[in-house]
């Protein structure tokens, strides 16, 4: 699906667009909110200050996303690839990322206040200065994560969750999934 017919149906007043094929797609500053793009394609899309709040992305691919300062504010990203995107400052709050693949993902100075992020796996994530505050991390993996800053209070997770973490940064090897953590 291109760009623009995506744009078109949205204005008028579509919103089912499962399963599209967005990979690369420039969607910068939109709104699609409320819009259900469950397992759509939208991998290396710059989703850039766009307003996503209350967006169904679950099973999307989202893999090497640009989702600067995008608002996903209630948005159900539950069995979402979010590997290796850059999420920084986006607003998380409310949303459901319950089985998200978050491997090497750039949450610095997200809000992901109240979200669930039961079983995720946020390992080798920075995850600097994001708040986590009243968030549900029940068996979400932290190993290697980057969590110098970030506020955990009254977040629902376990000591041993926060012994698996690093605690220090790490930087990108290869555009794949993997990352490596300095040390």
């Amino acid at each position: 699906m291109k760009t623009q017919e995506l744009l078109n149906r949205y204005a008028a007043r579509e919103v089912d667009f499962r399963e599209a094929n967005l990979a690369d797609a420039i969607l910068n500053s939109v709104n699609l909110s409320r819009a259900d793009l469950s397992r759509a394609d939208l991998s290396r899309a710059d989703l850039s200050g766009a307003d996503l709040s209350g967006t169904c992305f679950q099973e999307a691919n989202l893999t090497n996303a640009d989702m600067v300062g995008a608002d996903l504010t209630g948005a159900n990203l539950t069995e979402v690839n979010l590997i290796a995107s850059d999420l920084t400052g986006a607003n998380l709050s409310g949303a459901d990322l319950s089985g998200a693949d978050l491997r090497c993902a750039n949450l610095h100075q997200a809000n992901l206040t109240g979200a669930n992020l039961t079983n995720a796996d946020i390992s080798g994530a920075d995850m600097s200065g994001a708040s986590l505050k009243d968030a549900v991390l029940n068996g979400t993996s932290l190993s290697g994560a980057d969590l110098i800053g970030a506020d955990f209070n009254t977040a629902n997770l376990t000591e041993s969750q926060m012994k698996e973490s690093q605690g220090i940064s790490h930087h990108w090897v290869s555009w794949n999934g993997s990352c490596t953590i300095d040390k």
